[in-house]
């Protein structure tokens, strides 16, 4: 009699364990929700490569991570790989259907956040002239300059492709980016926006963050660092982005008035 009373508080507790488990279930999915939302927010993305225009460094189908923070404490550089924001400027590199009611939307927003689908009108180009560069092409030998010194994009350009099939000439002007896909023949970057306002560039603050790191396929994982052709001393006597530097500049401004006000309370 014992052993069957036993028996039957385990079974009992057992089905309380599973009735808790699946009315938790949907506070869980809540939660995790609600995080995704935050962390897709403000700190990190994933996005899905809609497009060939970044090959061969970004494959179509790739997924890359992109940090959203970074520019905060730094500005934008020149050979950043970024993801911007087309939305009433440049037409978008592939065909998006609007989800045809809430539910759809609503998993076409979670396929977003985890970078399962691509965005409406989301791009990822590299960065090639900051604002107050010239960037040109072509001279002699047929490459990009930017404030007349040549860049080498062997170690990015998609193979066979010329830096660029159009001459063009651009001042990129403040706060705003001029910027490229590596596979230039069938990239729809700023070169081929040159008639829109800003003459091909890209607002700054539609730039969404730096894409650091491709995370699917696992074959293909790997970091996005910027080529060393962009760490060529010449480069950076023109171009400023104005993003992070004012910020950085207030902070250190702030500290030695808080360590003087301390100082002053401590004598009192």
């Amino acid at each position: 009699m014992v052993a069957e009373d036993t028996k039957k508080t385990a079974k009992s507790g057992k089905e309380k364990k599973k009735g808790s488990f699946w009315r938790e279930l949907p506070v869980l999915v809540v939660v995790a929700l609600v995080l995704a939302f935050l962390i897709k927010s403000f700190v990190v993305q994933a996005f899905y490569i809609p497009s060939e225009s970044m090959e061969n460094t970004l494959l179509k189908n790739d997924r890359v991570l992109v940090n959203k923070l970074v520019y905060h404490v730094r500005d934008i550089e020149r050979g950043d790989v970024v993801v911007f924001s087309g939305v009433d400027s440049w037409d978008g590199e592939v065909e998006y259907e609007e989800p045809s009611n809430p539910v759809a939307a609503f998993f076409h927003w979670v396929g977003t956040a985890f970078g399962v689908v691509p965005g409406e009108k989301d791009y990822i180009k590299r960065v090639i002239g900051i604002p107050g560069d010239t960037v040109k092409c072509c001279d002699k030998a047929g490459r990009v300059t930017v404030n007349g010194v040549p860049l080498d994009e062997k170690s990015y350009l998609y193979p066979g492709n010329e830096p660029s099939q159009k001459n063009f000439e651009i001042k990129v002007p403040q706060n705003r980016l001029w910027v490229m896909g590596d596979h230039r023949d069938v990239s729809l970057d700023s070169r081929e926006h040159q008639g829109d306002p800003g003459g091909g560039t890209i607002p700054v603050d539609q730039v969404i963050g730096r894409a650091f790191v491709i995370v699917w396929p696992f074959s293909r994982a790997t970091t996005l660092p910027i080529p060393d052709t962009f760490a060529q001393p010449a480069l950076k006597a023109a171009g400023v982005v104005g993003g992070a530097t004012p910020l950085l500049a207030g902070v250190a401004g702030a500290v030695p008035l808080v360590l003087w006000r301390r100082r002053r309370q401590a004598r009192r």
